[in-house]
């Protein structure tokens, strides 16, 4: 594999020899224009491409929202657990949704974490396809629910969020008190010396040693990676750590692997320092985002749902209503 010369770029150079913190990445995520290379990007509004990943759903009364308002209002701390169903509407797909989600429409699935490790051609099929969907997927916006729980957070009515999400959709909208559960697609570590620099950087290393590489996406996943139509992936070079050459591997929690202890313990500290759990769109199948509604309730911590379909921790809410994200957090009043 070929080593990205450094020397070729100085101003690309300066960006991956920076080490991504908290704070330079929440200003790089709110100043990028979302380009890469010379690409650009088309980002109009389309409505049925907006809305296409959002699973049907009835809707609901005042009498039935009236639960979940009294929740908001008597609770001031609140903390906030979201999944992919908050980014349907913005046109990102998840994985679970009957017939609109990956597993129903594509059969693509997410790359396993030991296959990665193991596997040169697997890392290549990988980063080749993220190559392809990045453009696309690092275009994505916020949608009204991000905004309102910017918002709320502004206001004082959240004091923490954590998303189960890759897609730093919370960081676009201006939420600062976030943990990636899993990571962000947004990012890139290497998996021997743990450097750090962005995605963007990743793009402009792998055009720089695939020129003439091309492909067309036939479907995006909720972490970036794409079906592609056609391609001859086995003349894709990947690119390896500018400082140590390397492994390089998007800093996201693949399938099969485990969030860090720290990171959980981190949540769970802050949660403790809430009054009560709210969950928006995820339907909590992944134990990594369940266990914290099942020590929430050992707590005794009162939890209200909102997402289309069941969830895991059905069993444990206090409320739960089944509609789209954005139309119960635009009713919900926090004055």
């Amino acid at each position: 594999m070929s080593r990205f010369n450094l020397t070729r770029n100085t101003a690309l150079t300066a960006i991956i020899l920076k080490r991504v913190t908290d704070v330079n990445y929440f200003q790089f995520i709110l100043n990028s224009k979302f380009h890469v290379g010379n690409i650009a990007l088309n980002n109009s509004f389309d409505p049925y491409e907006e809305s296409k990943y959002v699973p049907g759903s009835r809707a609901v009364s005042q009498a039935e929202l009236f639960p979940l308002q009294s929740f908001i209002s008597e609770h001031s701390k609140l903390f906030v657990l979201t999944g992919a169903g908050i980014s349907t509407e913005s046109g990102i797909p998840d994985y679970r949704s009957e017939g609109v989600g990956l597993y129903a429409t594509s059969k693509t699935r997410p790359v396993q974490y030991a296959d990665f490790l193991k596997k040169e051609t697997i890392r290549q099929r990988y980063w080749a396809r993220n190559f392809i969907g990045w453009p696309r997927f690092s275009s994505f916006q916020p949608n009204r629910s991000h905004y309102i729980l910017s918002d709320w957070e502004r206001l004082g009515k959240v004091h923490w969020l954590v998303t189960q999400n890759v897609d730093a959709l919370h960081y676009k909208a201006g939420s600062q008190n976030v943990t990636e559960l899993h990571g962000s697609a947004h990012r890139v570590i290497c998996l021997s010396c743990n450097f750090k620099f962005t995605r963007h950087a990743m793009q402009d290393m792998i055009i720089d040693i695939n020129p003439d590489w091309s492909s067309e996406a036939v479907s995006i996943g909720p972490d970036g990676d794409v079906a592609l139509n056609s391609a001859n992936i086995s003349d894709f070079k990947v690119p390896t750590c500018p400082k140590c050459c390397g492994i390089l591997k998007p800093e996201i929690t693949f399938f099969g692997d485990n969030v860090p202890k720290n990171t959980v313990h981190f949540v769970l500290e802050k949660m403790f320092e809430s009054d009560a759990v709210l969950v928006i769109g995820s339907s909590l199948e992944v134990y990594s985002g369940y266990r914290f509604m099942h020590r929430a309730r050992e707590c005794g911590m009162k939890i209200a749902i909102i997402n289309i379909g069941p969830t895991r921790a059905d069993k444990l809410a206090d409320i739960r209503i089944s509609a789209r994200c954005g139309d119960i957090l635009q009713r919900l009043n926090i004055s």
